[in-house]
This record gives C-alpha cells, sequence and structure tokens, in this order.
C-alpha cells in the first residue's frame, strides 16, 4: 500500500499532514511513503530526514498523487490535483463537506473514497484521532497569547511601590476545547477569567479551571448527544445578551470560540456592547472564518471600534505550525491504523465501524 501527502496552498496553511516520526510509523506497518519535493522544510523538516526513513521524495506533484493508494492532506486538493486522481483512490483529511459537497459527491461518483476527519463521533475510541480537539487546543492557548500581545497593559496584578496595576479580566465565550485551553492559558498568566457556554455541563469544567461560569438564568443544556452546541431560541439568546452586555462593561479581553459544526458561527458580540466596552479592551475571534462571533470581525484585519481592538485570522495555526502538524500527524495515523487491513494489506471500508461510516463522504 502507498500512502502520500503534497504541500498545501502556502497562503493559507502551513501544516503538514506526514511528519518524519509519522512516516516511520507508516512504513513499520508496511506502508511505502511517498512525499513532494521540500514538502516540510518550510517546518524545519529536510527531505534527507525523510530521505533517511525510506520516504520516496518526488520533484513532480502528479506523480505523488497518481502513485498513491491513500492521500494524506490538510484541505481540499486544488482542482488541478483533483483531475489526477483515480478510481479506488482514498482521500483522508479535514475536508469541509458543507462548504465542498459539489466538489466530493463528483470524487464520490468516480469511487474516490473521501474521509472527512472534522466529521468524526465523539466517542472513546476515536479521541486518539480527534483532530478537532488537538488543534482546537493550540488555537485556544494561541488566541490568548495573540490578544495579550495586543494587550497594552499588564496580565497579572502587580503590587509596586507606585500602586497596584489589577490584573485583566477576561471573558471567554464557548467551552468547548479551545474555550477550555484559552481559561487555562489566560488563568497561567494571571488573569481573573469568566467564561459562558450554552452547555450547562461544562460549568463543571470552567470552574475547574479557576474560571467563573456566568449562567443564564433558567437555561437548559443546548447539547447534541454529539457533544457540540446546538442552536439556540430566540428567549435563549435575548438573557444571554442581557448577560453579556453588562459583563462587558468590565471585561478587557473577550476570546470568542463559539462554533456550529456546518453553520455560520453564531453572532453574540453586537454592536452595541461593543460600545460599552472600556477603551483599550481586545476582542480575539476564533471563529472569524465562519463569519465570528463578534459583529465587527473582519479576517485577518484589527477592527477598531470605540477604542476596542477586533482581530481574527484566516489560520491561527499557521503560527504554530510545528506542533499543529505532529499532532494532526498522529491523529491521521491513528484513523489510518483503523482504515488499514494489516493481515490483508488493504483498506477495509467497514462501514458498521462508528468512526468509517461517520467519516465517509457518500
Amino acid at each position: 500500500m502507498r500512502i502520500a501527502s503534497i504541500l498545501e496552498n502556502q497562503k493559507i496553511e502551513k501544516r503538514v499532514a506526514i511528519t518524519p516520526d509519522i512516516a516511520k510509523k507508516y512504513i513499520a506497518l508496511g506502508f511505502e511513503v511517498s512525499i513532494v519535493e521540500n514538502y516540510a522544510e518550510h517546518l524545519g523538516f529536510k527531505d534527507n530526514q525523510y530521505e533517511e526513513l525510506g520516504v520516496k521524495i518526488y520533484k513532480d506533484t502528479k506523480k505523488v498523487i497518481s502513485g498513491a493508494d491513500i492521500i494524506i492532506q490538510l484541505g481540499l486538493l486544488s482542482d488541478e490535483n483533483i483531475s489526477n486522481l483515480k478510481e479506488n483512490q482514498t482521500l483522508v483529511g479535514v475536508f469541509n463537506p458543507y462548504a465542498n459537497k459539489e466538489k466530493i459527491e463528483n470524487l464520490s461518483k468516480r469511487n474516490i473514497n473521501v474521509f472527512s476527519l472534522e466529521m468524526l463521533p465523539r466517542i472513546t475510541r476515536a479521541q486518539s484521532m480527534d483532530i478537532l480537539s488537538s488543534q482546537a487546543n493550540l488555537a485556544g492557548y494561541k488566541a490568548v497569547i495573540e490578544s495579550f500581545a495586543n494587550f497594552e497593559k499588564a496580565i497579572p496584578m502587580m503590587m509596586t511601590a507606585a500602586g497596584t496595576i489589577p490584573a485583566a479580566k477576561v471573558l471567554v465565550v464557548g467551552a468547548g476545547v479551545a474555550g477550555l485551553q484559552a481559561i487555562a492559558t489566560a488563568k497561567r498568566m494571571g488573569a481573573i477569567v469568566f467564561a459562558t457556554d450554552v452547555r450547562i455541563a461544562s460549568k463543571e469544567q470552567v470552574e475547574s479551571l479557576g474560571g467563573k461560569f456566568l449562567t443564564v438564568e433558567g437555561s437548559e443544556n443546548l447539547e447534541t448527544e454529539g457533544g457540540y452546541a446546538k442552536e439556540t431560541s430566540e428567549e435563549f439568546k435575548k438573557k444571554q445578551e442581557d448577560l453579556l452586555a453588562e459583563t462587558l462593561k468590565k471585561i478587557d479581553i473577550v476570546i470568542c470560540t463559539a462554533l456550529i459544526p456546518g453553520k455560520k458561527a453564531p453572532l453574540i458580540i453586537k454592536g452595541s456592547m461593543i460600545d460599552n466596552m472600556q477603551s483599550g479592551s481586545v476582542i480575539y475571534d476564533l471563529a472569524a472564518v465562519q463569519g465570528g462571533n463578534a459583529e465587527f470581525t473582519e479576517v485577518d484585519k484589527i477592527v477598531i471600534k470605540n477604542g476596542v481592538k477586533i482581530m481574527g485570522e484566516t489560520n491561527i495555526l499557521n503560527k504554530l505550525s510545528v506542533s499543529a502538524s505532529n499532532l494532526y500527524s498522529k491523529n491521521v495515523f491513528n484513523f489510518v491504523s483503523n482504515l488499514y487491513d494489516m493481515e490483508n494489506k488493504k483498506i477495509n471500508i467497514n462501514l458498521e465501524d462508528e468512526i468509517i461510516e461517520k467519516t465517509l463522504n457518500k
């Protein structure tokens, strides 16, 4: 079996899907591994590190794609590279089936297996493959670092002979994986941390990290069976708005992480709320690419409204691309190991396996 990967569009994605450590593991399983020349040079992984492990390196991207049984990527291949795919090949990556529905359907019609890892079920057996958790964990950490770097005051409380500087107050909107890591990071750096989420189950997790959970009066647990947030009712939204509007008046930094899979990000922080925030405050919106949780978010720009800086990036993980690649490649290796029939040396698409059934685009 031949497994391969090519470079992503470097303008938007610097992560890679096969690191040298993971290439070694694939080869130990009996795979032949191929990559394109200078595949991970930008991350400090030289071609000779791969070659010493037995990885085959080609200059021709077309040759890498056409010669593979399994192709592992971060995002969907370009139209040109898609045209080089052939029947019975398998694609594994984060392909956003909601936005790329037509392209993926066309691939399926060509008998190409497309597995989108963001569709993994939230079950114990899938935890080692959970790319959303591993990548969101890093994103939550980095969002705090970026927002603190743009906040022009000290974060922890500082007592000096000239007077005391109070600790910064941070609000984390959404207490999923990214939000919980943001809470932990902000707390470690000395901030006073508050958090809000539509899932009541997250209250205990927030408090265990030292954050104060803001609860909407009379709220119910708005969580799907898969562990994701549901869309909220209009009544809930109104109560949440009132609570947030009052809270934001005393908050210095907001980290937005609220997402609904496959849908536009919920608009949570309205313009009127931002108008009442303190000048010099910072909002970092991790939901920027999906429309943003804050009203004035613009991707890859710092927008200033009423003295408040509002930030959001196309891909914050490009700033942690080595760590993110290491985790992502391990997640994918675990997924491929589950998909691979080692005895018969072939891909086994067993639709009775929930992991395979949920991630396969049909």
